[in-house]
């Protein structure tokens, strides 16, 4: 089932949001090809410590996560993968892996790829591994707030 707490996020704001279920998929592009989204629209959550602080980074699926470009964009000492044992009890509502790139509802610090702006829609895991949300990228980036970097 969607995520509660994002789908109340969302209809207190009175976002437009599609919800599409999809069978079991893990990684972002699997995610993307079987709920039919293109990769570039699909974002992908990845967690990395900037500067020993627990980050969000959303970005497109299609793409891959340059750090030099995300440690210069931040104007950051050091930048690294968080293992998934330092984010794990950020999300208790979520399947590992499957969080939405929503830091503000999870009191994370949010980064955003400039690529996603490209599109006017974006999708993301909805809290698990059988669910997606679309919906217009504007929407997201005002609910967000986050920094947008190159990345």
């Amino acid at each position: 089932m969607i995520l509660k707490k994002l789908r109340e996020y969302l209809d207190s704001h009175n976002v437009k949001y599609v919800v599409i279920h999809h069978s079991p998929a893990f990684t972002a592009q699997e995610v993307a090809a079987t709920a039919h989204v293109p990769g570039k629209e699909m974002i992908k959550t990845v967690m990395v410590k900037v500067d020993d602080r627990m980050t969000m980074v959303a970005l497109p699926a299609s793409a891959n996560l340059d750090f030099n470009k995300l440690r210069d964009s931040l104007k950051a000492r050091h930048v690294e993968l968080a293992n998934e044992r330092e984010f794990r009890d950020l999300f208790p509502e979520c399947e590992v892996g499957a969080m939405p790139p929503f830091g503000p509802l999870y009191e994370v610090e949010m980064v955003l790829s400039n690529k996603l702006a490209e599109d006017e829609f974006v999708a993301f895991n909805a809290g698990s591994h059988r669910e997606v949300i679309k919906m217009a990228f504007k929407d997201y980036q005002q609910l967000t707030h986050p920094k947008m970097v190159q990345c």
